[in-house]
């Protein structure tokens, strides 16, 4: 291949200068749109993903496909926070706007269960944007100093950090390398009841018949067995393994994980035992940092008030182009800051009860749990030891377990 060449998703070689070539699907939602005639059933998911195949641009060797859910932050972003930042009432609609945007392509994709790279690429652009606009146009005008740049320089990198252990291993499951049969021989083949995770009655060689639960999805054979040591497991018939207790199939990843808690749209992965510590620290890092700056631009574009009064009520920040484009970044940072902190606060309740979201779904679900603290916590008190014990324990997340001799065995 050259660098314009690639194979599409047909398997068959096609040229960058043919993108706008032989696209029946195109051609005909194209007729059909001049005639006034409705598009037939799945048109547009096909159109959709002959574009997604042909964006791609010029390598080495071929052409490399673009990721289209990288693209919209990149653009619209900058745009938006510019366009918002003439006036007042276009700064209210957009970021207004914005969220309600956010929430509606969260809640396609949801429904869908697709993965994307949008809400990382937002979120990722959105931190590298807002810090560069401090550098720009706060920092010049000489009220923030050298050692007030550095420590958010270093809670960002910090931050960073964190979040690339969190896109790591989550804790997956490994697949068995030989067949399902080995496997089946496990367990008695009659029925037997779920455990008490909201499981319902299988039969070892059938089809599940609970629904679609933050991952689970229908059709998965899933019983309960004693594990060596009393453990209550379960299995899973889309990766043919025995799942350990509160394991959990994510639909997203199509991969099983060890104390599953949520697939995080944000990092593009699961959370679970193995980053579940790196992604409440980077969530840490990030409501420091982001707090910290905000505090920091107010403090330079709304002289002599308070953060929290400058937020709101701050006369001269629409004076000059760079106050207002620093203005309305602080409001957005503090849009993005709000939710990011309304999820840490759901984690650290969570762990405080040692209860996952995803069992907290469960337990709503078959109506097994109780809300606590205005419904912000769901405790279904199966493994919640006490405030101590259950900080200890999830500190201690991912770490082996210590091993036992055979005299304390006896």
């Amino acid at each position: 291949l050259c660098c314009c060449e690639y194979v599409d998703r047909r398997g068959e070689r096609n040229h960058l200068a043919a993108c706008c070539c032989d696209c029946e699907d195109l051609d005909e939602g194209c007729d059909r749109w001049l005639t006034c005639r409705s598009l037939p059933p799945g048109a547009l998911e096909r159109i959709a993903d002959t574009v997604a195949d042909r964006c791609r641009v010029p390598w080495f060797t071929g052409a490399v496909k673009i990721n289209v859910s990288l693209v919209p932050p990149l653009v619209l972003l900058p745009v938006f926070l510019h366009v918002a930042a003439l006036h007042f009432l276009l700064g209210l609609v957009i970021l207004t706007s914005l969220p309600v945007v956010v929430l509606w392509y969260y809640y396609l994709t949801h429904r869908r269960k697709e993965r994307t790279l949008f809400f990382l690429s937002l979120g990722l652009f959105s931190l590298g944007y807002m810090y560069y606009v401090f550098l720009q146009e706060v920092v010049p005008r000489g009220r923030v100093g050298y050692s007030q740049v550095v420590l958010l320089t270093c809670g960002l990198i910090l931050m960073l950090a964190a979040l690339s252990r969190a896109k790591k291993d989550p804790g997956y499951l490994p697949i068995p390398a030989g067949d399902s049969k080995s496997s089946h021989q496990d367990f008695p083949n009659k029925n037997v009841r779920g455990s008490s995770n909201g499981l319902h009655e299988v039969t070892a060689g059938g089809a599940a018949s609970g629904r679609a639960v933050n991952g689970e999805a229908k059709g998965y054979s899933r019983v309960s067995a004693e594990g060596p040591e009393g453990v209550k497991k379960d299995w899973c018939a889309k990766c043919q393994l025995v799942r350990p207790a509160r394991a959990g199939h994510c639909r997203l990843c199509g991969r099983c994980v060890r104390r599953l808690d949520h697939h995080c749209v944000w990092i593009n992965s699961c959370v679970g035992e193995q980053n579940h510590q790196a992604f409440i620290l980077a969530l840490s890092f990030f409501m420091l940092t982001s707090v910290y700056g905000i505090t920091l631009t107010l403090d330079t574009v709304c002289r002599g008030r308070t953060p929290f009064m400058a937020l709101f009520y701050c006369p001269g920040a629409y004076s000059d182009y760079s106050s207002a484009l620093s203005f309305t970044c602080v409001w957005y940072c503090a849009i993005v800051t709000a939710g990011m902190g309304y999820i840490l606060l759901i984690q650290l309740l969570n762990i405080s009860y040692n209860v996952t979201e995803r069992e907290a779904r469960l337990a709503l679900r078959d109506n097994t749990g109780r809300r606590l603290l205005g419904g912000l916590v769901v405790d279904t008190g199966q493994y919640n030891r006490g405030f101590l014990c259950n900080w200890g324990h999830f500190l201690s997340l991912g770490c082996p377990p210590p091993q036992r001799s055979a005299e304390d065995i006896v």
